[in-house]
């Protein structure tokens, strides 16, 4: 029924690579299916001015896409002056996701910042971008925690997310681009390690949906959620 072949609550295939990148205190590449993210985090001895002088760190998120993400080529937002909309809104859901993990007492008054490009995109970005966030975040509080940085491990739980939606009239797990591009109900779930909520987005896109169908659209986030973070452990093991 699924035009991936695959069961109304499989994930499409995700492997996490870390250490992708030289230079940065942590990194991964995320692919799920054929939406594949690069996450760096960078540390940085300073906040923003808002949190200076509190004694909390901050965790922020910038996104982006590269020109060829998609099927057409689409113009550099630096070539336009200026971010979209769009993106404004996927990085400040990225970092209060992130945020929502952390310690920031025991992070201390730092600043790590995570970094999601967009290598290729097949649906689900903002999703890869925050499960492979963590990732790269983790990576770099373990170089905190081994030089001593700081006292207790400012990561409480892990971040993931997943989207749902209603495809054919079934709800499904995961939705790649030709399921997303013509979902009925479609959503962003985005979850503790411990199975505890940070947001929901959900939308009608053409059908309205009822309790029950919530219901199992929660159920399939939990599950997926779940899988995504044994994977997340894995690849920071």
């Amino acid at each position: 029924m699924r035009p991936s072949g695959r069961d109304l609550s499989e994930l499409r295939p995700v492997s996490i690579e870390t250490d992708v990148t030289k230079h940065a205190e942590g990194s991964c590449m995320i692919r799920m299916g054929d939406t594949h993210v690069l996450c760096t985090a960078t540390l940085e001895a300073r906040v923003p001015p808002f949190v200076k002088g509190s004694g909390l760190g901050w965790v922020t998120a910038e996104y982006g896409m590269l020109p060829r993400a998609t099927n057409t080529r689409m113009r550099r937002e630096a070539a336009a002056g200026k971010q979209g909309g769009r993106t404004v809104e996927i990085q400040r859901l990225i970092g209060r996701s992130l945020r929502a993990g952390v310690d920031r007492v025991a992070l201390g008054e730092r600043q790590i910042t995570i970094d999601c490009d967009v290598i290729q995109a097949d649906g689900g970005t903002r999703c890869a971008s925050i499960t492979g966030g963590w990732v790269a975040l983790r990576l770099a509080v373990n170089k905190l925690m081994k030089a001593g940085d700081v006292i207790s491990d400012p990561l409480i739980d892990p971040v993931a997310a997943v989207s749902c939606g209603i495809y054919a009239g079934q709800t499904v797990l995961d939705l790649d681009y030709p399921e997303d591009s013509e979902a009925g109900v479609d959503g962003n779930f985005i979850l503790t390690g411990s199975g505890r909520l940070i947001e929901v987005q959900m939308s009608a896109e053409g059908s309205t949906f009822n309790r029950d169908q919530m219901n199992q659209l929660m159920d399939l986030a939990e599950k997926g959620v779940s899988e995504l973070v044994a994977l997340q452990k894995a690849a920071c093991a």
